[in-house]
């Protein structure tokens, strides 16, 4: 008797010791790029991320989202996952062998090397998130993600992990969903297929560290305001000029620590 029909790439179903979803309508692609969360909050997700192209890249199975709730792993009979900070202090710190339980879970199938699958918190003392970090976690067969809460996270699990600290910004938030949920849509647009045209991911902001110039569509003239002309010449070669040196002009106004970096890269040149 031979093997039946084989599934297309798609992965078979595994044992977990975290409950998931039975009906869970998204396919998952051999080797798709993954996201795997650990929160407190899983219905925070897939939020935004099953919108728009991301939400089709998701549902065509090009990149995959596992969410892994933190609260089975907790303690006792209240299934506690933050205690006191030691020494004293305000609000509650994430327990390391909570954290640990789950980052155990995430590990299940991910390669050790944290090159391959970086295991990373959303934390605002971490080093601030930028698009060279989108490329390199694209880059990567997946990721794991630590939605911290509360005062932060143990710092023993987080070396014992070889945890990567990386910030949105500088600013403070409730909880790492928002965080993980801006970073993941910044890296699964540059997966292959996901945008449909690589040229869009290579002439927007920051790919070639300047912002982007500004952009112009119909009608030709609104409210008295027309689009530049050399945008209507037809001249590419002008066009592609006068694109760059609006991102030349407007990255050394709003950024210049970004036209500082641009500079002094193509100063080596």
């Amino acid at each position: 008797m031979t093997d039946g029909p084989k599934s297309h790439g798609r992965l078979s179903i595994r044992a977990s010791l975290v409950p998931r979803d039975l009906m869970d309508p998204n396919p998952r692609l051999q080797g798709a790029w993954c996201a795997k969360i650990i929160t407190l909050f899983p219905g925070a997700f897939p939020g935004v991320l099953g919108e728009s192209l991301t939400g089709k890249a998701l549902q065509d199975g090009l990149w995959a989202l596992e969410k892994i709730d933190l609260r089975p792993f907790g303690q006792g009979r209240h299934r506690n996952v933050d205690d006191t900070p030691t020494g004293g202090g305000a609000g509650m710190v994430l327990r390391p062998d909570v954290v640990a339980k789950a980052l155990d879970e995430a590990a299940r199938d991910t390669p050790r090397d944290r090159a391959r699958w970086p295991i990373v918190y959303l934390s605002p003392r971490g080093r601030r998130f930028d698009q060279a970090t989108a490329r390199r976690w694209a880059g990567a067969e997946g990721i794991t993600m630590l939605c911290g809460r509360f005062e932060g996270v143990d710092q023993r699990v987080l070396d014992a992990y070889e945890v990567e600290e990386v910030s949105l910004g500088d600013f403070v938030l409730t909880g790492g969903e928002i965080a993980a949920q801006a970073m993941i849509d910044a890296t699964v647009r540059l997966l292959p297929g996901v945008l449909g045209n690589q040229a869009s991911t290579e002439e927007e902001s920051f790919s070639d560290g300047l912002l982007e110039h500004p952009q112009f569509t119909r009608p030709n003239d609104w409210n008295g305001r027309a689009v530049p002309e050399v945008l209507l010449s037809g001249h590419h070669a002008r066009i592609e000029e006068w694109r760059r040196e609006q991102a030349k002009a407007l990255t050394r106004e709003r950024r210049p620590d970004l036209w500082e970096a641009w500079q002094a890269r193509h100063r080596k040149d």
